[in-house]
């Protein structure tokens, strides 16, 4: 997908830990006048996906930094075996998504309708924001990538827990007869979406996991060594949601001028 739009805000995966460093990023962001949602384009993966709704939404992000643990349901194992899936010397891309798919209805995992009901919390509205807003996912029967906006007719809640229904976290999401899976899996922070941009702003929880290209980001802002360690070894570890969005409004401080210069 191209784009011809100006400045471009691209938010990658991260869990719920990564989602609260977006939201305290922003929030950080937004408080010393650099509002994110100023991009002419939002494209958001998972934990993006779910920062991003409440940034275009102008959510009041002081609400959203303590979100209580409540009871955790899901599998540890089943991203281990994810990725034994994906990394399979040979393996078809496509069926490699189905499999991956066929494994996240198997395991124990949060049902999609809670799910849905925290998504529409966060982002503080059901309803799509008028901001340009592309959420992905994984169509998990063909194995391939999909993208939502406010003209596929899908509701915000359910493009945004399709977008982080990772195996052994979130059951698949069903949406029009069709179930999907996190978003991540077709193209990690689907960078290429924001193609055409004239500037783009990449943004990435799990920035620090992969060095490398950025993208062609004129800037690239991923968690430090403070909020690595705030982080935790599990990216699922609710109760430690308000630490990591101290970070992220910790870190805003550090790149406020750099984001000001590109937004419009």
């Amino acid at each position: 997908m191209t784009t011809s739009t100006d400045v471009a805000l691209v938010l990658g995966p991260g869990g719920p830990i990564g989602t609260a460093w977006l939201l305290g990023l922003g929030n950080g962001l937004r408080r010393a006048g650099a509002d994110l949602a100023r991009a002419d384009l939002i494209v958001g993966t998972s934990a993006g996906a779910i920062a991003g709704a409440a940034f275009a939404h102008g959510r009041d992000l002081d609400e959203v930094a303590e979100v209580p643990p409540g009871e955790r349901v899901g599998d540890p194992t089943a991203m281990p075996r994810v990725f034994e899936i994906l990394n399979a010397p040979g393996a078809d891309p496509r069926e490699s998504l189905r499999k991956v798919a066929a494994l996240a209805r198997e395991v124990v995992a949060m049902p999609p309708e809670r799910h849905m009901r925290s998504m529409e919390w966060i982002a503080g509205s059901a309803e799509w924001p008028d901001a340009r807003l592309l959420i992905t996912a994984v169509d998990a029967d063909a194995g391939e990538p999909v993208v939502w906006t406010r003209d596929s007719g899908v509701p915000l809640p359910a493009a945004m827990a399709s977008s982080s229904a990772a195996p052994g976290a979130v059951h698949p999401v069903g949406i029009g007869g069709r179930e999907y899976i996190d978003g991540a899996f077709g193209g990690g922070s689907n960078v290429h979406l924001a193609e055409g941009a004239g500037t783009l702003i990449l943004i990435e929880p799990m920035g620090h996991l992969m060095p490398g290209p950025d993208g062609g980001a004129d800037l690239r802002i991923h968690p430090d060594a403070a909020t690595v360690e705030a982080y935790g070894p599990d990216l699922g570890d609710r109760t430690r949601w308000n630490a990591v969005y101290k970070e992220g409004l910790r870190q805003a401080a550090g790149v406020v001028e750099q984001v000001s210069a590109l937004l419009p």
